[in-house]
């Protein structure tokens, strides 16, 4: 199944790019009520905050980019003690709201992957659209794409845009790649895959794409963190508690999708010719919504919703399933 990519080779550059995506559709999925708590895992620009607050809720937003926490603090204030901003990763939530004292939840609701505002910033180093350092680092801390690409094997990177990006010449980018180190510029990798790949100006998506996702998503452990953040909120949700998901490409919509099968009381048998193998423990969501996508109305609004994919559930009154052991992603 091909990836649906978010934010690259077929962006189209709105006038208006922090626009939180399927907002109707979020807000309705969490029937909010005034008084409940709510989670933003992902709060970004604040679009999802906003609509929350202003329907009443108290609002733990978490970000790990530093500079999304600090454009927040207006916002904080305005709010007037109903919003609470907290800087790290939403596979942290549940340990951050307990030591809030604020466990359970009434809602959380997630936005996956790179956000507007860190693709339109050419120092950030997420797109090839601007030339800029070759970062990508969501926490601005740790391993950057420019210190991957010079420093991992042939092998590793290969696996990396094969995995990630689902890029059918992984190998033939990979060779490329070491072939040119040291690279330090967005431009000069896109440069490097585009003549290893062959790219002509006309061409509907940049090969560059599928090379510059993967190694975001590897970057930022972002399948790793989704996987863990979706066991955090089913710890954190009340009976009755929503959960709703935003995705943007194929991998992070299977893991969700999947995740609320399986805790919804069914697993894939493997083979359609099979029953489902039924789950070892009591379902911990039910109500689970099928896939919502953007109208064609929001997307002439908003083109980065034309990849998103929404998808809910509501927390029943079942143990949490007990904790597995995180994953870097498939990987």
């Amino acid at each position: 199944m091909p990836l649906s990519l978010q934010g690259e080779g077929d962006r189209v550059v709105s006038d208006a790019p922090h626009i939180p995506v399927l907002l109707d559709e979020v807000v309705d999925a969490l029937a909010i009520e005034a008084g409940e708590v709510h989670v933003d895992a992902t709060f970004g620009a604040g679009g999802y905050t906003r609509a929350m607050l202003a329907r009443g809720a108290r609002v733990f937003a978490f970000d790990r980019d530093p500079d999304a926490i600090a454009a927040g603090e207006a916002l904080v204030r305005d709010a007037d003690g109903a919003l609470t901003l907290v800087p790290a990763t939403f596979s942290a939530l549940d340990a951050e709201l307990t030591a809030r004292d604020v466990v359970p939840v009434q809602g959380v609701t997630m936005d996956i992957g790179v956000s507007s505002m860190q693709l339109d910033q050419a120092e950030r180093g997420f797109s090839f659209q601007s030339d800029g350092p070759l970062d990508m680092r969501m926490s601005q801390e740790g391993e950057s794409a420019a210190d991957f690409v010079n420093e991992a094997d042939e092998g590793r990177i290969a696996d990396v845009l094969k995995t990630y990006g689902e890029e059918p010449r992984a190998k033939r980018v990979a060779r490329a790649i070491v072939a040119a180190r040291p690279i330090t510029r967005t431009s000069e990798l896109a440069h490097v895959v585009r003549r290893a790949l062959g790219y002509k100006p006309h061409d509907k998506k940049d090969p560059a794409t599928r090379t510059f996702q993967a190694i975001r998503i590897h970057i930022n452990r972002e399948l790793g963190e989704l996987a863990d953040g979706l066991a955090a909120a089913e710890r954190v949700l009340a009976p009755g508690g929503r959960l709703a998901v935003v995705t943007f490409h194929s991998l992070e919509d299977r893991m969700v999708k999947r995740f609320l099968r399986e805790r919804s009381g069914g697993l894939p048998s493997g083979s359609r010719h099979l029953p489902e193998v039924a789950a070892k423990h009591a379902p911990s969501f039910e109500q689970v919504g099928r896939g919502v996508r953007a109208t064609e109305d929001e997307i002439a609004r908003n083109p980065r919703a034309r990849s998103a994919t929404l998808r809910t559930a509501r927390r029943t009154g079942a143990a949490a399933w007990p904790e597995t052991p995180g994953t870097e992603g498939l990987l």
